[in-house]
């Protein structure tokens, strides 16, 4: 079991923090949309804006482990993961446009399916673009 969670950590990570992140989006789309009465889509844009932050966080620290250090290389690392996240945020202001406006489906059903594309490619972004150089080519450095 250990070596299946040390094989699988990252993932693990991904998914755990993944979900607490969900959970600031739909729960701040909820707030905004059902409490203060915010337009689908600008409530859609905030959530989103708050889980990419609150995601930043969670997968530089916890998931990803970034190894990057000194303001330029941050710099260029957050760049990076707003890049991809805002090529995610545009994926999921297309999927409401497209599952609310032009098919006339429920905001929330649509969200949940929205989400879970979202996660899918914030992961690969992650994984390929984001922090491919603070995981894997800097453990091979170390281990050299």
């Amino acid at each position: 079991m250990r070596e299946l969670l040390k094989k699988y950590r990252e993932l693990i990570s991904y998914l755990f923090f993944g979900v607490l992140t969900t959970l600031v989006n739909w729960g701040s789309y909820w707030l905004l949309t059902d409490v203060l009465h915010v337009h689908y889509m600008a409530a859609a844009f905030f959530a989103q804006v708050l889980s990419i932050l609150f995601a930043y966080v969670t997968n530089r620290r916890w998931v990803f482990e970034s190894k990057v250090r000194g303001a330029k290389g941050i710099a260029v690392e957050m760049t990076k993961f707003f890049g991809a996240r805002g090529v995610s945020l545009v994926m999921d202001l297309l999927c409401m446009y497209l599952g609310v406006d032009l098919l006339s489906l429920n905001d929330k059903a649509v969200k949940v399916v929205s989400s879970v594309i979202v996660v899918i490619a914030n992961y690969i972004f992650s994984k390929l673009f984001v922090f491919r150089s603070s995981t894997g080519q800097d453990q091979k450095r170390e281990s050299r």
